[in-house]
């Protein structure tokens, strides 16, 4: 089984990904993409010639990649994604073979978080169109697009893996709610910049407190993302 994980920055994602990464049965991949996708537009990412050193930069390379044979010889094959890599000269017809899931997170949320790290996020930063689109597309495949919300994990973390893994037609483990403290073998070189709170997590984070302010010059980034959430919020889990 290959799950492709469809998510922002700043959403869970890792801790996702440590939860499947938990799972005996599994193998996971951090944002095969992010190689290539720097590569293609030249932007000037932290660690950026340690990413384009440690990854394949081809996307068709690492979309057939995606399809093949699962390392490890697990039986699953988790796949974290990140949706603002998905950029023109990045193929997607390999998403017909996988299961596609999209990871959302209110965006009043990434924002915040993300300008702690990167100053200044635009909309394509945050990848909010970009999971609307893959989201489209998907449904245009005749899919049913699985969507849930990180919120939702958060305050109830056995809850909603259980509903996550019963929509895929994955059986639960409880491995999923707990790992090792000090991050995972598969994470991507960039880790020590990004991974920082939840290299420090054996499990999920209580449930989250009040919407954050967003700074007013951010407000537009905020307007244009949120109708994006919206739209997918009504179809998640």
């Amino acid at each position: 089984m290959k799950i492709a994980m469809w998510s922002g920055p700043r959403n869970l994602s890792t801790a996702m990904m440590y939860a499947f990464g938990n799972r005996p049965d599994c193998t996971v991949v951090d944002e095969p993409f992010y190689a290539a996708y720097l590569s293609i537009t030249g932007l000037n990412h932290p660690m950026r010639d340690e990413i384009l050193a440690a990854q394949n930069r081809n996307p068709d390379a690492v979309a057939e990649m995606l399809l093949g044979v699962h390392p490890d010889g697990k039986r699953v094959y988790y796949q974290k994604h990140m949706t603002q890599h998905m950029i023109e000269g990045v193929p997607r017809d390999w998403m017909r073979n996988v299961t596609n899931v999209f990871l959302i997170r209110h965006p009043a949320r990434v924002i915040s978080s993300y300008a702690a790290k990167r100053e200044n996020p635009t909309l394509a930063d945050i990848g909010f169109a970009q999971q609307s689109e893959l989201f489209d597309l998907v449904a245009s495949w005749g899919q049913d697009p699985v969507v849930v919300d990180s919120h939702d994990i958060r305050d109830d973390p056995q809850g909603m893996l259980e509903k996550l893994c019963d929509s895929i037609g994955l059986s639960f483990s409880e491995a999923m709610l707990s790992w090792p403290e000090g991050g995972h073998r598969n994470d991507g070189v960039w880790a020590p910049h990004w991974y920082g709170s939840v290299w420090n997590s054996t499990g999920f984070d209580g449930a989250e407190g009040p919407l954050p302010m967003v700074p007013d010059h951010l407000q537009s980034v905020l307007n244009a993302a949120l109708p994006l959430y919206e739209k997918m919020k009504a179809a998640k889990l």
